[in-house]
């Protein structure tokens, strides 16, 4: 009995358009506009041109500073920040009347940058020229105190060498925030019609009181029911994993750089399947319990939609800890531990103590919501509308 409800209400769920919607076409196109995003974001600028705002006064020795850098045009004007604000330069540079002359000679010579930092064009385009006169600085240094008979290094006692604890950690990170965001949301969301529907739909549909007439036990129905929300947001998540593994290896290429599981690739996929799955089936009961309390699919949707918002918040925590900082707390708690469990896996890491941490916490707390949520079936005042 409870197979023959399971597949009929699998049979009823993809029958509705909003679920084939939700669950297939949703997640791809979700992923697509962010993967094309974060592709964006981790261009470095190569082969992009921009356009420096200078004074009329900026002439041949002065443009042979940024001799270089060769995607760089120079827009000279009698006032360049008013080319920046009239949008035909991503920053404007003003150079104090006679600056190499004064360099020179050793007086004191001013230099503006102007420029938006919230520009990523802007951004980019001001780090180079500063790179370009940081450049020069040093070269008068150098020069000022050769000819003093100084050593540089009495100057510059010691250098700095930074290095980066893994490599590529920019690209890396950006899959590490943009796959569980996604996940989270394409889960909630492709399940959500459904959840909604096999409780509250019900009792509006005034189909429920003939249900619980049938010879069938509640707690049959309860779990089938469960078990199809639960199925359908699995199905999404593997879908929304499909789709971004596609699209990071058709569609770019830094981000395809940045990956490399090695040979723990299959490894990897196969337990981002899994956390997805469980993650899933937590989703579901706490849905199921918002459609229970729900008399309509809109009450329900209005309980649910909470769920949805508190899945946003935890990559604003994780995205600001290291690999290597994060902490029992951080797998043991359910919603968040997808995000640093995904965010391990993304950088190749399988930690099976904090895979079992979050899968534990997780059917801990699914046990804990489906007997709340079965109590709350065994009474007619939760089910009958």
């Amino acid at each position: 009995m409870f197979r023959k409800i399971y597949f009929k209400e699998m049979k009823d769920s993809f029958r509705d358009r909003r679920t084939l919607l939700l669950t297939v076409l949703l997640p791809i196109v979700m992923m697509t506009g962010l993967v094309l995003f974060y592709e964006s974001m981790l261009s470095d600028g190569e082969g992009e041109t921009y356009t420096l705002a200078v004074d009329e006064a900026f002439g041949e020795e002065e443009e042979a500073l940024f001799a270089g850098v060769e995607n760089i045009e120079f827009v000279k004007a009698s006032d360049p920040e008013v080319v920046l604000e009239e949008g035909e330069a991503q920053a404007a540079l003003v150079l104090e009347s006679g600056f190499l002359e004064k360099v020179e000679n050793g007086e004191e010579a001013g230099v503006t940058l102007i420029g938006n930092s919230f520009s990523q064009n802007s951004s980019m385009l001001m780090s180079q020229v500063t790179t370009v006169l940081g450049a020069y600085e040093k070269l008068v240094i150098a020069d000022r105190l050769e000819a003093e008979g100084t050593p540089q290094e009495l100057v510059q006692p010691f250098t700095i060498e930074q290095k980066e604890l893994t490599e590529e950690t920019a690209g890396v990170n950006m899959v590490a925030m943009l796959v569980p965001l996604i996940l989270a949301l394409a889960i909630g969301i492709g399940a959500g019609p459904s959840a909604s529907d096999l409780f509250a739909g019900e009792k509006e549909k005034k189909t429920m009181e003939a249900l619980l007439m049938t010879p069938v036990n509640r707690m049959t129905l309860l779990l089938a029911k469960w078990l199809t929300i639960s199925t359908i947001g699995s199905l999404t998540g593997i879908v929304t994993l499909i789709v971004v593994a596609l699209e990071i290896t058709f569609l770019t290429e830094h981000m395809k750089s940045a990956i490399s599981f090695g040979e723990n690739v299959y490894l990897v996929v196969g337990f981002a399947i899994f956390v997805s799955v469980v993650y899933a089936m937590f989703i579901a009961t706490l849905q199921m319990i918002t459609s229970i309390m729900g008399k309509t699919v809109k009450e329900s949707q209005s309980y649910s939609t909470p769920i949805m918002m508190i899945a946003v918040f935890p990559i604003m925590i994780i995205s600001g800890i290291g690999i290597n900082e994060l902490s029992f707390e951080h797998f043991a708690i359910p919603i968040m531990n997808i995000f640093t469990v995904l965010k391990e896996l993304s950088f190749g890491i399988i930690n099976y103590e904090h895979l079992a941490i979050m899968i534990g916490s997780n059917l801990i707390c699914i046990i804990v919501a489906f007997v709340i949520a079965r109590i709350m079936f065994l009474k007619d005042k939760w089910v009958m509308n």
